[in-house]
């Protein structure tokens, strides 16, 4: 499952608030375009749109726990991991190293997709 995981807890009502839509029309189209965060400020989910080859749409989780804040997808809309998925999850990531510059990714398994990324 592709994950990035910061060493930092996030704030979820802040992030909302500071929240900008994704919205990348070349090479590949990946719009996430709002954002929803439970009551309890632990969890929060974005719904995301991929199109490409394929058109994808699913739910990138961003969940928070006592020292650490993780981006996944969301289980319950489990699309194919394609590179374009795995983009979309990286340009969320890199909105937060934007906003937290003080936070650092500990751990993941898309750091291509990071890098390729904070590059452009």
């Amino acid at each position: 499952m592709p994950h990035i995981v910061f060493n930092q807890r996030i704030n979820l009502n802040d992030f909302k608030n500071e929240f900008s839509p994704i919205f990348q029309k070349e090479p590949i189209l990946i719009k996430v375009q709002t954002i929803f965060v439970d009551k309890d400020n632990l969890t929060a989910l974005l719904p995301s749109i991929v199109i490409s080859d394929l058109h994808q749409e699913f739910l990138i989780e961003l969940s928070t726990r006592q020292e650490k804040t993780t981006i996944r997808l969301y289980p319950g809309t489990d699309p194919e991991k394609t590179d374009d998925v795995k983009t979309a999850m990286a340009l969320l990531a890199k909105q937060i190293m934007k906003l937290h510059p003080d936070y650092e990714v500990t751990k993941t398994n898309l750091s291509d997709y990071l890098n390729m990324v904070i590059k452009n």
